[in-house]
């Protein structure tokens, strides 16, 4: 049951009038019962809530990606004798942006109807509906009946992919590799292509004499970045992936860039003939996924959930994971931050193993703020942030200095040019027949 906002009016106006004018037990009485007549009558004559049969309609979960919208129906069939007016509340986390809040419902015996609420997610992963709450009120509107009901619902939120359109200007790049535009000299991590006429300016090494001798005139081999190369996307889910970088409203946890730069990374190596697969490590593996030939869907769904703990990284198990996840040679790209106690104490004691297999490329999301705290001159309070934060910076930038002295390729940059970055870093493994 609930009680509206006017009986309390009815109420206080009741009290006014006895005090006026019977200023005495009998009219107090007289009022309360006056007031209960009027919510027993309401509660009578009210659409019962309890029959009303409440089912979704749709997809179950809807997908979506995070910034765009999607509609949830729920269909309110009345199967008793008397007409409900009331409200119906479908209650949806914060999270997930549900408009409008609760919808008006005048819904007659024997018939139903649909009610759209529009879903616009601020986060990644499941969003999950709550309990469906009916109140149908009176003629009086003094009182309501109310019950409410689980009606389940789900909506997955996937990683927008804002890196989308770098993916265009990356193919045309990667068909110049692809034999589009054929290499004349052979070198590691190339393969044949075709034979061509001989014209001034070739390489004399590319001649194939045996095909020159079947011909009328020279011919040259050209060659090709080999394809079906394999890389391994290790996705680090600890603490450091937890830390939002940026500023204002487009702060976001790192662990958001490295999902846009799997994406980009994923759909650039799949286009080239390379077959790309995902590892969400910390202390356990939180998804594993063998992408294959087109490995977006499984992906994007894949990564949908996922969100960075307040765990430090084990890296002898990320170790210990790719070895065996990748039994020949890889490139391996680990998304991580350049954080020097986590490199020196977790990741350099594995890196002997890693890179005897494998090409190793750690990536890293340069926070922006911490450049800008760099350049602060302003006051002591500004100058004292930038020593801390010119430190910090130095930091970074020895511990990346000492990964490839050991072998490692590096890449950090901002949010906005990471996936990029470690796209183009990719194509110019590829480029130099390093994969």
């Amino acid at each position: 049951m609930a009680v509206s906002g006017r009986l309390a009016l009815l109420a206080a106006l009741g009290a006014v009038v006895v005090g006026l004018l019977a200023p005495a037990w009998t009219g107090v009485v007289g009022l309360c019962a006056a007031l209960l007549v009027g919510v027993v009558a309401d509660l009578l004559l009210a659409g019962r809530v309890r029959p009303l049969r409440l089912t979704r309609e749709g997809a179950d979960p809807a997908s979506l990606r995070l910034g765009e919208s999607v509609p949830v129906s729920l269909l309110v069939a009345n199967p008793g004798r008397r007409m409900v007016r009331g409200e119906v509340r479908d209650a949806w986390p914060p999270s997930a942006g549900a408009a409008p809040t609760r919808h008006r419902l005048e819904l007659p015996a024997g018939e139903r109807r649909r009610l759209v609420t529009t879903l616009t997610p601020t986060r990644r992963g499941q969003r999950a509906a709550d309990r469906v709450t009916v109140r149908s009120w009176g003629p009086l509107r003094l009182a309501a009946r109310q019950g409410s009901v689980a009606v389940p619902a789900e909506v997955r939120v996937l990683p927008p992919f804002t890196s989308r359109r770098h993916l265009a200007s990356r193919l045309a790049r990667l068909r110049e590799l692809d034999g589009r535009r054929a290499v004349q000299t052979r070198g590691a991590g190339t393969e044949f292509d075709s034979l061509r006429e001989y014209v001034p300016g070739d390489d004399v090494r590319s001649l194939d004499w045996r095909a020159s001798a079947r011909s009328t005139g020279l011919v040259v081999r050209t060659w090709r970045p080999e394809r079906d190369r394999h890389v391994l996307v290790v996705l680090d889910t600890g603490r450091t992936a937890a830390a939002r970088v940026g500023t204002g409203p487009t702060a976001a946890p790192r662990l958001d860039a490295g999902l846009d730069a799997g994406l980009l990374l994923a759909a650039l190596a799949s286009r080239g003939g390379d077959r790309v697969d995902l590892l969400a490590i910390d202390r356990e593996v939180r998804a594993s996924v063998a992408g294959g030939r087109d490995p977006l869907p499984a992906l994007v769904t894949a990564m949908a959930p996922l969100e960075a703990r307040l765990v430090e990284t084990d890296m002898r198990l990320v170790a210990s994971t790719v070895l065996t996840r990748a039994p020949r040679r890889s490139l391996v790209v680990l998304v991580t931050a350049l954080d020097d106690a986590a490199v020196r104490e977790g990741l350099e004691p594995v890196l002997g193993a890693l890179l005897h297999r494998h090409v190793l490329l750690v990536a890293a999301v340069a926070d922006p703020a911490l450049t800008a705290l760099a350049a602060g001159r302003g006051d002591a309070e500004a100058v004292y942030g930038a020593a801390a934060a010119q430190v910090a910076v130095a930091e970074r930038r020895a511990t990346a200095e000492r990964l490839a002295r050991r072998g490692v390729e590096v890449v950090e940059a901002p949010p906005d040019e990471f996936a990029p970055a470690v796209a183009d870093r990719y194509l110019a493994l590829k480029a130099a027949g390093r994969l």
